[in-house]
């Protein structure tokens, strides 16, 4: 590693203090009865057992009720819950609100589709507990916006579900980033792979008799059940979701936007095509985001720099003095003519988390924001929705960071928030 040597020196005189996330460590040994949390898990189908899994995985937690308004999704909950705690006795609910007047249960976990995520999060925090809650944030900058003021105000812990957050290459791509050695950042460039499809042109149908499907729009518009709008592809529908897009975007976001804090959002330019069939999520989705100090551009194909080809998701950071590609996993850093994947002289700052959903119980314990907390993720969260606006519309926005309006566009501001159906505008 010679080759860095010189650039040592230069690290010692400008270093910048990596600012950390202060992560509890793990409790170790039995945990009496007393002091577990007791968590419910709201929305049980395909992300909702992972939630399940994991959390009946650590002892400090035992699992007190689960919900999802569709009942054979909360049968199988059930019989998860049953295999992972023997003998435990939970309630089941197919109404969430049932779960929040409950005041033996400390914390709830959401696994809805995205245009529930808000409200639940905050009739939680309302009743007093804390939220992990799965990506993406919210359904528009608005619902952002009131789950920050909602939170702050009855002081509770957020946790949203990025868990690559947690793991050991993206905390080393924030020390190498943050160190300088690659000099300014001026460009990054992400990408995820994947098309939104069409979904054809079935016909409604009457809804299954185990779904809600009423209260399954819930603040959506009220539309004929369509089995594609619903489980596992509801993401390509605009009334619920974003695409691919909005799937990813925080997912590798993320690692930009702990690297690097961007401020300063001017002005935000989207391309795409909308998909041929009912689904009008982006087919695929081009943007690009100007702030102050830096370029962000995301591209639904791996851009054309060394390295990007194959990866299906990434991130490219170039800089003054050299350039880092990194996904979930790996990273290689080009410095100085030299490719590698670690720089050994950039010492590890950042203390390293006990897990993302263990980071999320230590945080409720100790009463301090976990890594991935709401203040952070709203700012990663919303270019995401900016971006959308820009192709719905199909021009450039701008945008005022300090109003969080987009100045003098009354069109795109209008798609800041949506008229929520009254029946379901709990909040």
């Amino acid at each position: 590693m010679t080759g860095f040597i010189s650039r040592r020196d230069f690290l010692k005189k400008s270093s910048t203090g990596l600012a950390g996330i202060t992560i509890l460590p793990s409790l170790a040994g039995k945990v009496a009865p007393s002091d577990r949390l007791r968590i419910a898990h709201i929305g049980v189908g395909g992300m909702g057992k992972n939630h399940i899994k994991w959390f009946a995985g650590l002892p400090e937690v035992e699992i007190a009720a689960i919900c999802d308004l569709d009942q054979s999704h909360l049968a199988s909950g059930m019989n998860l819950v049953h295999e992972l705690q023997p003998g435990k006795k939970i309630r089941a609910y197919g109404d969430f609100r049932r779960i929040l007047e409950r005041n033996d249960i400390d914390a709830i976990t959401c696994a809805t589709p995205d245009h529930w995520h808000a409200q639940v999060a905050i009739l939680a925090f309302q009743s007093g507990k804390d939220v992990y809650g799965e990506k993406p944030l919210s359904y528009s900058i608005l619902e952002g916006q009131q789950m920050l003021k909602s939170l702050e105000e009855h002081k509770r812990i957020f946790q949203l579900g990025t868990q690559i957050h947690a793991g050991d290459n993206y905390h080393r791509v924030v020390e190498i980033i943050r160190s300088g050695i690659l000099g300014r950042i001026h460009t990054a460039r992400l990408w995820k792979t994947g098309f939104s499809p069409g979904l054809g042109f079935p016909e409604p149908v009457k809804p299954p008799d185990t779904l809600d499907w009423d209260m399954w729009l819930g603040t959506a518009p009220e539309v004929p059940y369509v089995p594609e709008r619903c489980h596992g592809t509801y993401r390509y529908f605009l009334d619920y979701s974003g695409g691919v897009y909005a799937d990813f975007w925080c997912h590798i976001a993320d690692i930009v936007f702990w690297s690097l804090q961007p401020a300063g959002l001017k002005k935000i330019t989207a391309r795409g095509e909308a998909p041929e069939g009912i689904a009008d999520a982006p087919k695929w989705i081009d943007a690009d985001f100007e702030f102050e100090d830096l370029n962000i551009f995301w591209t639904t194909n791996p851009p054309d720099v060394p390295g990007a080809s194959g990866r299906g998701i990434g991130a490219f950071f170039e800089g003054e003095e050299g350039n880092l590609i990194c996904d979930y996993e790996t990273r290689e850093i080009s410095l100085s003519g030299q490719q590698v994947n670690d720089i050994p002289e950039i010492d590890q700052t950042l203390k390293r988390s006990p897990g993302h959903q263990q980071n999320f119980v230590d945080a409720i314990k100790s009463r301090s924001q976990p890594e991935s907390n709401l203040p952070y993720v709203r700012k990663m969260t919303l270019p995401m929705h900016l971006g959308l606006i820009s192709w719905r519309l199909g021009r450039p926005v701008s945008w005022d960071e300090n109003l969080e309006k987009c100045p003098g566009d009354e069109e795109a501001n209008q798609l800041l928030a949506r008229k929520n159906r009254e029946q379901w505008n709990l909040i």
